[in-house]
Order: C-alpha cells, then sequence, then structure tokens
C-alpha cells in the first residue's frame, strides 16, 4: 500500500500542478483520504477542505481532520438552497437526497473557479462499480484518484496516511439523512461488491444477483449521457 500512496500522491502533485486542490469533506474514511494525499502532494497551503452540512448536520469529525492536517476550511449550510429547491416535507429520501449531493457540487464548483481550483473526486472502486453516486452531484469532479481502489483498500490507506480512529471505525455513510448508512441502503457489505467483482464464486447466489443487478441499473451513471446521430 505504500507503494499506491506514493504513486497516488505523485499523481495527483502532477495532475493538479499549480491550481488548488478542492475538496468536499463528508467526515468519512474516502474524502478523509484524499484531502491527506492532496496535503501531502501539495503542502497545506494548497487544499481547501469544504465542509456543507444540511442544517445541523454534524461536522464535528470534518472539522477534526481539517484541523489535523492544517488545511483551509470553509462551512456552507446547504439547507435553505435546498430546501428552497425541493420545498416539499414528503418528498422522499432519495430525491431529496440527489438535491443535497447537487446542491454540494455547486459550492465546490463555484469554489474551483474562484479559487483556480480543481474539484477532487472521493468515490471509490466499489462505489464506482455500483454507481453509487448522484450523477451531477458527487459524480461531478475533476479527477477520481481513488476509483480504482476498493473500500478495504481505502481504509488500508487511511491507516497508513494516520487518518484519525473516529473516521477510521464509523460505518460508511454519504450522510444524506439521518442515520443512514451505505451498507443499509445496499443490502449487501462492501466486501460482498468487492468479492462480486473478484471472485464471484465465493458469494451466495441471492447476493451475487442483488449486486449484478444493482450495477447494471445504475450503467447509465458509468457514460456521458447518448447521443443521436442525424
Amino acid at each position: 500500500m505504500k507503494n499506491k500512496k506514493e504513486a497516488l500522491v505523485s499523481k495527483l502533485r502532477d495532475f493538479i500542478g499549480n491550481k488548488k486542490a478542492i475538496v468536499g469533506i463528508s467526515g468519512g474514511i474516502d474524502s478523509a483520504v484524499i484531502a491527506s494525499l492532496c496535503t501531502e502532494a501539495l503542502g497545506k497551503h494548497n487544499v481547501v477542505g469544504v465542509t456543507l452540512p444540511y442544517g445541523k448536520q454534524s461536522t464535528k469529525d470534518s472539522e477534526l481532520l481539517i484541523k489535523t492536517l492544517g488545511i483551509e476550511h470553509l462551512n456552507y449550510d446547504i439547507k435553505p438552497t435546498v430546501d428552497e429547491i425541493c420545498p416539499d416535507l414528503h418528498a422522499d429520501k432519495i430525491t431529496l437526497g440527489n438535491i443535497m449531493a447537487r446542491t454540494r457540487m455547486v459550492h465546490l464548483y463555484a469554489l474551483s473557479n474562484s479559487r483556480n481550483g480543481l474539484v477532487i473526486g472521493t468515490t471509490n472502486r466499489s462505489e464506482a462499480e455500483m454507481g453509487y453516486y448522484t450523477k451531477y452531484g458527487d459524480g461531478a469532479v475533476d479527477v477520481e484518484p481513488i476509483a480504482n481502489l476498493w473500500k478495504r483498500e481505502v481504509y488500508e490507506l487511511g491507516k497508513e496516511l494516520g487518518v484519525p480512529i473516529s473516521i477510521m471505525t464509523k460505518a460508511p455513510s454519504a450522510n444524506l439523512w439521518e442515520n443512514q448508512t451505505d451498507e443499509d441502503e445496499f443490502g449487501f457489505t462492501y466486501d460482498d461488491i468487492e468479492r462480486c467483482f473478484t471472485h464471484p464464486e465465493s458469494l451466495d447466489k441471492h447476493v451475487l444477483d442483488k449486486i449484478t443487478a444493482v450495477s447494471r441499473q445504475n450503467e447509465h451513471k458509468k457514460h456521458m449521457p447518448p447521443s443521436f446521430e442525424i
């Protein structure tokens, strides 16, 4: 994993160049690893950590990471914007969650434009294979440095980078609604996802079929929108 870390740091340094890295910090392992890698690659003065809570959502772990890394911190409450776009309090969770993700990306790209920066994505391979991100939300970035690392590998990298233990041990969550966790939403685990794509024979057929179905259902997220030949 040390070689992978060094390779990622080098590639980030080359890709970002003299721009700033704009990173949305969710308080989870993926954004923590990305912010840590960017800090090693560019130095703390060239990384902006952005917290984007919806109202009273906790930013405790995000703030701990930002303080640990010594990077600039900006905070924006997205609730007023989200509530104006979606005033229906009975809207389903998926619709509301998608609006939240897209609102966050608007903030990140506004900062990117004003700070001569690039928006750094936080999607790992497990999420990429499943299409587990919002189209034009957290899927709208300038680069996805860890999209070839399984969730397990992201944790290994986090340990090597010294990510705070409170982040390392919390249940993965997109933080889109109260008590939401990735694996509860999936109905299977990150370990199951990795096994599906690497050792499918080791999985129960019911779980394998379920993962495959979700991946196929979200295939449209993995490509540019289709165009028509006329």
